[in-house]
């Protein structure tokens, strides 16, 4: 190997696994390969089955239910309103049925509730169907989410989060590429439409990272018993974070209550979640689809372009992610990667409020403002930190759940108010109400900036973590236990 070339294998290995030593980053490597490819790939066929019904709204499904007016909105916020329902008890099950149990069987859950989509008669029962399969779904997010708190460290979670958010773009993106290959191949077959076999196949091949969870889910540093890790691998887990309190996962109901609601973390981070949220709503809203959809004739768009043309904005979507995952865990950089991705959002605002914009200016602008996804490592990775300090995982997880819960209440009007599918292709509501949020949560950034440095002081011994003293106390651990339990897991 060349010295250029190690050279670039050396930044490659800090840029993902830390300037550590080689048994942390053995270590940081395997919680990477099973917590990874279990929250990616659960999180991957969450949103698949939530953007197949996007796409199959506008290949059949409309015509099919004779949906009209804001029912669509109203499908996408009756998933919302399943998902701000659960999000809480989902978080606090979890402390008493241990993740690699409840993960999984909630995603065996929405992969039914997904397949009976396909048979639907009626837009009420759509709806139910919607709700409950929200109501599983809410689960996944603020569940991994909370479980990759629990392992990474400070300077390693916003990569890791940026990674499980991008799991979902790239489940977009292959929801319009498989609605595509669908609609061409399967309409017809069997006697089901082609939107009907999406909900089908979707449930179908969702089922299988469930047993991959069952199987090989490390659960919590604490309590895990993974069989890949050794004991001296478990304590180096548990000794590179801050300490747990022994009461941590208590969720005796007024306590509980008492520890959320008694520190301004609950109020700041849901605060900055529901902005956050609002956001992204371009992409979320799936306003590119609709504004396709009603230039489809105009334009002489197919409906093929109608699904593909948007997988531009997921594509944009996952760069903005890594790229402002990697300004956050190597530089540092919150406060400069939260203002630069609020000037573009802004700029595309302007932009589309143009009344008689162009269909090239109204499609590059919603391409572009896909970069508000880059607000996703800030948004989990910043106050996964703040959270942990203080060793109350019961708290900290409620009050991530609580975040993912105010967007989702957020969605469960915004869409209907603001982007209502019968204003396509022009939402000056929506164009307004965006240039708010950016000016909103530009100063919430300076209140989450407060926060941290609050925590910081309030609990300087959880500020620590070092590799250089974790490893001390485990070489000091291990010297008192003799030669054979030093070699375990190297």
């Amino acid at each position: 190997m060349t010295a250029k070339s190690s050279s670039i294998v050396t930044k490659a290995t800090t840029f993902f696994w830390g300037d550590t030593s080689l048994e942390e980053r053995r270590l940081i490597r395997k919680l990477d390969f099973f917590i990874l490819t279990y929250s990616c790939l659960s999180y991957f066929f969450n949103y698949l089955d939530r953007a197949a019904f996007a796409n199959a709204y506008v290949a059949g499904l409309k015509e099919a239910l004779n949906l009209d007016g804001n029912q669509y909105n109203v499908l996408l916020s009756m998933a919302s309103a399943g998902m701000l329902v659960g999000q809480v008890p989902n978080s606090i099950i979890i402390h008493k049925v241990p993740p690699r149990i409840w993960l999984p069987s909630m995603v065996i859950l929405w992969a039914g509730l997904t397949m009976a989509g396909a048979g639907c008669k009626t837009y009420g029962q759509l709806c139910a169907v919607r709700f409950l399969m929200g109501l599983a779904e809410a689960s996944t997010y603020a569940g991994c989410i909370y479980v990759m708190g629990s392992w990474y460290k400070p300077n390693e979670i916003a990569k890791r989060t940026a990674m499980f958010t991008v799991a979902g773009q790239v489940g977009s993106m292959f929801a319009g590429v498989m609605m595509a290959a669908i609609y061409k191949s399967m309409d017809g077959r069997s006697g089901f439409a082609g939107w009907q076999w999406v909900f089908i196949i979707d449930g179908i091949i969702t089922c299988p990272i469930a047993l991959f969870g069952y199987l090989y889910f490390p659960d919590l540093p604490e309590n895990t018993r993974a069989p890949y890790l050794s004991e001296r691998e478990r304590k180096l887990a548990l000794n590179r974070l801050p300490p747990k309190k022994e009461d941590g996962h208590s969720i005796a109901p007024w306590s509980l209550t008492k520890r959320v609601l008694g520190q301004p973390a609950f109020y700041i981070c849901c605060g900055f979640s529901l902005l956050s949220a609002a956001l992204q709503a371009y992409s979320v809203q799936g306003l590119m689809l609709l504004y396709l959809k009603n230039r489809k004739d105009i334009d002489g768009y197919t409906q093929e372009q109608v699904n593909t043309m948007p997988l531009g904005i997921q594509a944009i979507g996952i760069v903005a992610e890594f790229a402002a995952a990697a300004a956050i865990d190597r530089f540092n950089l919150r406060l400069s990667t939260g203002f630069a991705l609020l000037v573009i959002q802004l700029i595309c605002t302007i932009v589309l409020l143009v009344p008689q914009m162009t269909v090239a200016g109204n499609l590059s602008a919603l391409y572009i403002a896909a970069t508000a996804y880059g607000i996703n490592p800030l948004l989990y990775g910043w106050p996964s930190v703040i959270t942990a300090r203080g060793g109350d995982d019961a708290a900290r997880s409620v009050i991530i759940a609580s975040m993912v819960a105010s967007g989702m209440l957020l969605y469960t009007f915004w869409g209907i108010v603001v982007y209502p599918a019968n204003h396509a292709p022009y939402w000056r509501n929506g164009y307004i109400a965006m240039i708010v949020v950016v000016v909103c949560l530009g100063g919430w950034i300076f209140l989450l900036r407060w926060l941290d440095d609050y925590t910081a002081k309030k609990y300087p011994e959880d500020t620590k973590g070092s590799s250089n003293s974790v490893e001390e106390e485990l070489n000091h651990s291990s010297a008192e236990k003799g030669p054979v339990e030093q070699t375990r897991g190297l």
